[in-house]
């Protein structure tokens, strides 16, 4: 593990399109930009919208409401996310709990997770991405929350080795480290990894167990990127490689992971490669 900046030596294959930019030269105009509270993308200059997704600059989608979650308020959390939901005037989805509404998996615990280093670029995995789905989903009206837990241990060996669980469960002691230089933690990292596994392995033991008819895991950190032994690629535990084991365990005979992604999902094939009753469509774009 990396526990400062200036120990990155080797560049990581997955993500590797992503940099952050270069500190700014004071003798340089700097033309102006802007990060995108939908998309989360950099925009250069002056447009009201954003070039890749069209939000406006001044985007109102965390105005329109908060996804509830069962653990609001949680130890840890700034007053500004712990009191993301005051005032909003967005429907509770508890209150849509039924046959024709999405049972969703979050929890403002995962907000925590989140790099510290300070750059001039931020993180693409980043708090915002989730608290801007969240406020789409509670302003549609259509979804309701399933109680967060963390994964166990148990439930972890399924996928992943020791050696992976042990070394994200270092992260808490540390206020900051990188497994690789774009996979950053903090102290509050490996609760969120173990939450997000949680919430996966639950929904989809829900769905197929038939207590969901369907369900979406609003995570972070991600997961296709995590191995057997290494987290690499922003990604700590495999989410779905967690999701489609408590889904062989609740019956299904065979499972299908389909990874839309701009990368390869390497994580999930290594955990898989030698597992027939799982099947990978992985389409990610090649340049």
């Amino acid at each position: 593990m990396y526990n400062s900046q200036h120990d990155f030596e080797d560049d990581e294959d997955d993500d590797s399109d992503w940099e952050p930019s270069a500190l700014p030269d004071h003798n340089v105009v700097e033309i102006p930009k802007w990060f995108c509270l939908n998309c989360t993308m950099v925009n250069i200059g002056d447009d009201l919208h954003c070039d890749v997704c069209g939000e406006h600059r001044e985007s109102g989608i965390l105005k329109r409401g908060h996804l509830a979650s069962p653990f609001y308020g949680a130890d840890g959390l700034t007053e500004d996310d712990a009191h993301a939901a005051d005032g909003l005037q967005g429907p509770s989805l508890q209150s849509f709990a039924s046959d024709n509404a999405t049972a969703i998996g979050f929890d403002e615990r995962m907000l925590l997770h989140e790099e510290v280093v300070m750059k001039s670029h931020p993180h693409p995995e980043r708090p915002d991405r989730i608290r801007a789905i969240a406020a789409s989903l509670a302003a549609a009206g259509r979804c309701y929350p399933i109680s967060a837990r963390e994964i166990t241990r148990e439930e972890l060996l399924m996928v992943h080795s020791v050696e992976n669980i042990e070394a994200v469960e270092l992260t808490s002691h540390v206020l900051s480290s990188y497994f690789t230089p774009d996979t950053y933690a903090n102290q509050y990292s490996a609760r969120a990894a173990r939450l997000a596994a949680g919430l996966c392995f639950d929904l989809a033991a829900a769905i197929c167990s038939g207590s969901a008819k369907n369900g979406f895991a609003l995570v972070r950190p991600p997961g296709h990127h995590a191995g057997v032994r290494q987290a690499m690629g922003f990604c700590l535990h495999n989410n779905a490689a967690v999701a489609a084991s408590a889904a062989q365990i609740s019956g299904a005979k065979k499972v299908l992971i389909i990874d839309w992604d701009v990368h390869h999902g390497n994580g999930t094939q290594e955990i898989f490669e030698k597992n027939k009753s799982e099947s990978k469509l992985d389409l990610f774009e090649v340049l």
